[in-house]
């Protein structure tokens, strides 16, 4: 199975045929990063973050596990709530 999300010069195309649900995918995107994934009911959530810092770590991760964990310190750390 093809990366559900392509990156080119004109943005990114999302095929939501291609994702498994409940998976989160990702891409960078013009010092961007772009979470996306299809949940249960099969409606696509996306999420854009923007803070450097965070994008930079995301852009040198080397896994999906890494980049979740990336994530949850993110959350801890500035105590977001749902």
């Amino acid at each position: 199975m093809d990366y559900p999300l392509i990156v080119n010069d004109d943005g990114v195309k999302i095929k939501p045929e291609e994702m498994e649900k409940e998976k989160l995918y990702h891409c960078v995107f013009n010092n961007k990063v772009l979470l996306v994934y299809k949940d249960f009911q099969d409606f696509l959530n996306c999420y854009e973050i923007e803070e450097r810092d965070l994008v930079d770590q995301i852009k040198i991760s080397k896994s999906d596990s890494e980049i979740e964990k990336i994530l949850e310190n993110y959350i801890q750390k500035e105590d977001i709530k749902n």
